[in-house]
């Protein structure tokens, strides 16, 4: 296979992703160069993981850590009229979508020789690193805001990781783990393009799931838009590969008090962040926002934005129908129901609501919504 390289949007530069990088020396964020994709006949059918997509990946031999992630099912369900397929990321291994980035950032990191790294997180990124650090035997910390969810606390903790809590704003805690870059490689599934090479796979498994075809739209909760960024990717290389004719519409789901996107996305200079429930998208400053709104442009779709109190009944609501999920996952059932009234997308089209993240990260937030917190 060809060496991957990096490209930086900012000064030009191309690197070779032959060592360890997060960034570019100019102090931009790095994207790996467009792949060659795969064709249906590439797929290793008897690997019911990601893996099976293994030909399309930017690594240079077979995985050396797994714990199966991807190859996640895909429900139909009866919302507000529409026969919507959810996909369950919640069925990873740890439980969110951020398996699939975390799986192929760290078998990369694995090939160049990676020592200690460490993350900042709100939760599902922190639970992920660090259980797959603990799978490839290496000394992982995790920085978390002191407000994290207890359950993705204890499920880092449990790994053997370094958990660092850092008070105040989300914010905070990246500038802790970006003060601590002198110490070991910041292994940020924000910064570094192979967990973006990673979420690409999400696109590859629609397209197989839907018989080698793309759905109308795909939803899905938005922080800093890895999950849109590697569907692009994904879906983009196989257009180049001729097996599609055409890009789903991708929209991004936000939560309103905390939706950075959705401000540049809307020109709203008046944005000021307010925590949210939806603590897995709250991200005030993403690194790539020109990049994944350039994404929803090209593909037709947008940025939703939903208010708190359309959060719960949607959760209540997916709930119902047997899918248990955390808060930030129910902003697409909310997302959903705006974008069906509106007539933004249509009851007739092929729609895909992605579920990221499992309720049992949220037990105790769920339990208070619900009523039955001991």
């Amino acid at each position: 296979m060809t060496q991957a390289r990096y490209l930086c949007p900012a000064c030009g530069a191309t690197l070779a992703a032959s060592r360890p990088l997060w960034r570019c020396e100019c102090g931009s964020h790095l994207n790996l160069a467009p792949g060659p994709g795969m064709n249906r006949g590439d797929i290793a059918t008897g690997d019911a993981s990601l893996w099976r997509y293994r030909a399309a990946l930017a690594l240079s031999g077979p995985p050396r850590v797994s714990l199966g992630e991807g190859w996640t099912p895909l429900v139909t369900r009866e919302w507000d009229g529409a026969s919507i397929r959810f996909k369950l990321e919640s069925q990873m291994p740890t439980g969110s979508f951020k398996d699939r980035g975390t799986a192929v950032m760290l078998n990369h990191l694995l090939e160049v020789g990676v020592g200690p790294i460490h993350e900042d997180s709100s939760g599902n990124a922190g639970s992920s690193i660090a259980t797959y650090a603990a799978a490839a035997g290496i000394p992982c910390r995790i920085f978390v805001p002191a407000t994290a969810p207890r359950g993705k606390v204890v499920q880092i903790a449990a790994s053997g990781a370094a958990v660092e809590a850092i008070p105040g704003t989300r914010q905070a805690v990246t500038e802790a783990a970006l003060a601590a870059v002198a110490d070991n490689f910041y292994a940020s599934h924000n910064w570094q393009p192979f967990f973006i090479e990673g979420t690409k796979t999400l696109a590859y498994e629609l397209w197989e799931q839907f018989g080698f075809a793309v759905p109308d739209n795909v939803l899905v909760p938005t922080g800093y838009g890895s999950n849109i960024l590697g569907m692009e990717r994904g879906f983009d290389e196989l257009m180049r590969r001729g097996e599609i004719s055409r890009m789903p519409r991708l929209f991004a789901v936000q939560a309103a008090n905390c939706a950075a996107l959705a401000s540049v996305w809307n020109n709203d200079a008046n944005f000021v962040p307010k925590p949210t429930m939806a603590d897995g998208i709250a991200t005030v400053k993403p690194v790539r926002t020109e990049e994944v709104l350039s994404a929803l442009r090209r593909s037709g779709g947008g940025v939703v934005a939903v208010a708190e109190d359309e959060i719960a009944p949607a959760l209540m609501r997916l709930g119902r129908l047997g899918l248990y999920v955390e808060p930030t996952s129910a902003t697409v059932g909310a997302a959903l129901s705006r974008l069906l009234a509106e007539g933004s997308i249509h009851r007739g089209e092929t729609t895909v609501a992605v579920i990221t993240g499992h309720g049992l990260k949220a037990a105790d937030k769920i339990g208070e919504l619900l009523g039955t917190s001991p």
